[in-house]
């Protein structure tokens, strides 16, 4: 019998994959899910390298973008294609557990910025986004409303 499958922000599990080169991690996810085969998920680090700039999303002319803090690069497109191609490689998932208030991983609790980079709202990190399409049936969470 095959183990169940949990996707899990690699900063969540102790991965230094965060923009500081720091990590996230949480021991309780890690044991919940000992039993699991943990599939760990950051889609910044492979694009951007750690350390990196930070990165928002920004709400412009009605669409969340990904633009970087200090050189106001949109990055929405390249995110958005690490993103989609770990979807294919990991169709199945049984739960995904991922990063509150990321730009990319979270869900409902990310600052979503004006031009100006104030924050006008919260709403969901673009894989956050992606995932609640691509993955319907499967149970996501953040780390905070899991636990």
């Amino acid at each position: 019998m095959s183990k169940k499958k949990v996707i899990i922000s690699a900063c969540l599990l102790g991965e230094n994959c965060r923009y500081d080169g720091q990590t996230k991690q949480n021991n309780q996810i890690l044991e919940d899910f000992k039993e699991y085969e943990i599939i760990p998920f950051c889609p910044e680090a492979p694009i951007f390298g750690t350390p990196r700039e930070r990165i928002s999303v920004v709400d412009i002319d009605g669409k969340n973008k990904i633009i970087s803090d200090e050189t106001n690069k949109d990055v929405t497109k390249l995110l958005e294609d690490e993103i989609y191609s770990f979807v294919k490689k990991n169709l199945i998932a049984d739960k995904i557990i991922l990063k509150s208030k990321s730009p990319s991983c979270g869900l409902g609790t990310t600052p979503i910025l004006n031009e100006q980079k104030e924050i006008i709202k919260y709403g969901s990190g673009l894989a956050g986004e992606i995932f609640q399409k691509s993955y319907q049936n499967t149970s996501i969470e953040d780390e905070n409303s899991y636990l």
